[in-house]
């Protein structure tokens, strides 16, 4: 099975996808470079799925993309959400709870294996994916569109995505102690 599989291609566009939000929200973060910014996280967003979806169907799933796939999703969502701290779109200790889980959760993972225990990806931490994805991409955009208040919604989204981080967290930890 070649490394250049269709999944693995998509994974690879999310990680090179950061560089671009990164420039976009570093260097120009008024109104259509935000919802640029957001365009290219969306789009990386739905490749997230889409590359599970086509590994998974046409069979190339691959040890490199099972790495890989995890890691450009913190990757993006981390990045993304370190650099809206100093644009005033999230509270920066928000953004270390989240990253302190993922790195929490990953360590955790890796421990569990080296003893032989699996803990599987659940519908929790689907959904807490979701959220985050949901609520980072509408704190990239930001501005007011129309009739629609952006901020407000991502900070909303924001609250459930870090609920949802913390209760998942402490679900993968309780398994873990459970099968030990």
């Amino acid at each position: 099975m070649s490394f250049w599989n269709l999944s693995n291609k998509l994974t690879l566009f999310r990680i090179g996808a950061i560089p671009l939000i990164a420039i976009l929200l570093i260097f120009f973060p008024e109104r259509w470079p935000s919802f640029t910014a957001a365009a290219i996280f969306l789009l990386a967003a739905i490749s997230d799925a889409l590359d599970g979806h086509l590994a998974r169907r046409n069979n190339t799933v691959s040890d490199v993309g099972k790495l890989l796939d995890p890691l450009a999703d913190k990757l993006l969502v981390c990045t993304a959400l370190i650099l809206l701290i100093p644009l005033g779109r999230v509270e920066g200790w928000i953004v270390a709870v989240i990253i302190g889980r993922e790195m929490a959760v990953t360590t955790l993972r890796g421990v569990a294996g080296a003893e032989g225990i699996v803990i599987a990806a659940n519908r929790l931490g689907k959904f807490k994916n979701l959220a985050q994805l949901s609520a980072t991409n509408i704190l990239i955009l930001h501005y007011d569109y129309f009739f629609l208040k952006i901020h407000l919604l991502g900070t909303i989204l924001i609250w459930i995505a870090l609920v949802l981080t913390v209760w998942s967290g402490i679900h993968y930890f309780v398994s873990y102690l459970r099968k030990s």
